[in-house]
């Protein structure tokens, strides 16, 4: 998406001079800020206060990595920089992982910390670390604010340069002297100007087609540059006109709606899955919007043979595993139209599709049949689909119910299931859906999260019902972190050091202040899941399950055999 231009009568010319935290609130204002997510110390109270004037919502947390994680989340939902702050030191170095989960899935964030006075950085001082050097491996934009007339500039930079393709993190340190000073002259926020997609190629789009209009068995791979730039319409009118399959990645799924007939479902997995053997006997993988740090291209083209037609915003990362024959590069939506009235035959798209979408089927089918204590993950899968509308929100976090989500969860619309799959973090589910919320508030929103991930930001609790924001909480428990299980069977016929214990986590939410629901029965987890998305409170069901599918799984995948 492209960055708002800023509402009329923002950013005016002040008539006097004014200090930086009032500057720095007028500057996000212009940019169209709309929340600001952190927790204040004693360098930046000045900006925090500067708030309180604004239209501006400051969003207390009670961690810092939570607010990077919901300026994430708002970030990746509304295609404008989501905003966290915190103070020097120990606050700014909590949101690290939240920003570098955003820069490696392609999201704007702004980020802002407090940092020590000028006059004291060139020495040993207290909490004083060099932070600008420590948040610019993560970021697009690592900087400091060395003077009060540089704000207006850095604001405009920081946020042009999350927002742009490809998206991703900036991060500004505000020294506390520089907080408090007055600028030189009246100085006024940039305009906001709107960076828009270049047209692609016509000579790109005609070597496109001399590629495709040789193929045998072309298949279409929609990644998560697809979603962003909304160019889901497009691609399914492409996929009908060439009757050509696709599957998406993870952060791609529901950019092609699951119940399309020419849908693979989704490809990632750490085995060969179902959707893989839709790529197995493809000769040309025309890859819309895929990012390398989505999955190994090693999964698709294992040897390397395939001709490759990359169509996206930007140029393609170099991997042996991902030749691209032709890369078109600008408006995503642009490029399909181009390449389809470019190619003028119809494939005779006979493949693996059906077979797949039967096997996918049939896994869900097994689930909502299956009546176990504690509970299959296919059961929770399709419980989870029946309780939410199309366009409802759930996010899955990182762990084995991850994978299962991934894999199985049809999705029909873009940014509905989403995943942390270029960094891969734990714990960002809970924090991400709060803003999730904000960012989409006439849709239901679910966090899905293992009992190993809930526990590492479980206090957002507190913010979502401090803050009166309603959403639901799955915990998955089975007190283990089930995927480094799962991996350790796999490839060591052993684990160890996975085991953990919890407390009642049906209390522990109730201390809170949110409701607490227990499964204790396979047939109890649909009505309770309604119930708790349509409460308009905050509820965590703590669900038992049984996480033995996962090597049922890998091995009956290793029994399969190609070609479908």
């Amino acid at each position: 998406m492209n960055p708002q231009k800023a509402p009329s009568g923002q950013g005016g010319t002040s008539s006097a001079t004014e200090d930086v935290a009032h500057l720095l609130v007028r500057c996000l204002e212009a940019e169209g800020v709309e929340y600001v997510f952190g927790i204040p110390g004693e360098e930046n109270i000045r900006f925090v206060d500067a708030l309180n004037g604004s239209g501006i919502r400051y969003l207390l947390v009670r961690h810092e990595q939570g607010a990077s994680f919901m300026a994430e989340m708002y970030g990746r939902l509304t295609g404008r920089a989501g905003v966290c702050s915190a103070t020097l030191g120990p606050g700014a170095i909590n949101l690290l992982l939240g920003t570098a989960d955003a820069t490696t899935n392609s999201t704007p964030v702004v980020a802002l910390a407090a940092q020590g006075s000028l006059s004291r950085l060139h020495k040993e001082s207290h909490q004083v670390i060099d932070l600008v050097s420590m948040f610019a491996p993560v970021t697009q934009w690592s900087a400091r604010v060395h003077s009060p007339d540089a704000v207006p500039e850095m604001v405009r930079k920081a946020f042009k340069t999350a927002q742009s393709e490809r998206p991703g993190a900036v991060f500004l340190a505000v020294p506390e002297d520089v907080e408090g000073a007055r600028t030189t002259e009246p100085l006024a926020p940039l305009q906001v100007d709107t960076v828009h997609a270049d047209a692609p190629s016509r000579s790109q789009i005609e070597r496109a087609a001399e590629v495709l209009a040789t193929a045998r068995h072309p298949v279409v791979l929609a990644g998560h540059g697809a979603a962003r730039s909304g160019a889901s319409a497009a691609l399914v009118r492409f996929a009908e006109q060439l009757n050509v399959p696709v599957a998406t990645t993870f952060h791609g799924k529901g950019v092609f709606p699951d119940d399309h007939p020419n849908a693979l479902g989704a490809v990632g997995f750490m085995r060969h899955d179902y959707t893989n053997f839709g790529f197995d006997t493809a000769d040309v993988l025309v890859c819309v919007g895929y990012e390398l740090q989505e999955f190994d291209p090693v999964k698709i083209n294992p040897d390397g043979e395939k001709r490759m037609v990359h169509l996206h915003r930007f140029a393609a990362e170099v991997d042996r595993h991902y030749p691209v024959t032709v890369g078109v590069e600008g408006d995503v939506s642009q490029a399909l139209e181009a390449l389809a009235a470019a190619v003028p035959q119809r494939f005779a798209y006979e493949g693996a599709g059906e077979r797949i979408r039967t096997l996918l089927t049939e896994e869900l089918e097994y689930g909502r049949r299956s009546e176990a204590c504690p509970l299959v993950p296919q059961r929770v899968v399709a419980d989870v689909r029946a309780a939410l509308d199309r366009h409802d929100v759930v996010l899955a976090d990182t762990g084995a119910g991850k994978m299962w989500m991934a894999r199985l969860y049809p999705a029909y619309e873009p940014e509905t299931c989403l995943l942390s799959n270029g960094l891969s973090t734990m714990g960002f589910a809970l924090p991400g859906a709060i803003a999730a919320k904000l960012a989409r508030p006439g849709r239901r929103v679910l966090a899905m999260m293992g009992d190993g991930s809930f526990l590492m930001n479980s206090q957002e609790l507190e913010t979502a019902v401090r803050e009166r924001i309603p959403l639901a909480v799955l915990v998955l428990a089975d007190e283990e972190y089930g995927l480094i299980t799962w991996k350790m069977e796999l490839e060591l016929g052993r684990h160890s050091h996975t085991r953990f214990t919890n407390p009642d986590l049906v209390a522990y939410a109730e201390s809170f202040g949110a409701r607490g629901h227990r499964i204790k029965s396979a047939d109890e987890l649909l009505p309770v899941l309604r119930g708790a998305l349509d409460d308009g409170g905050v509820s965590v069901i703590v669900c038992p399950v049984d996480y033995s599918e996962n090597l049922r799984l890998t091995d009956r995948l290793g029994e399969l055999h190609g070609p479908f």
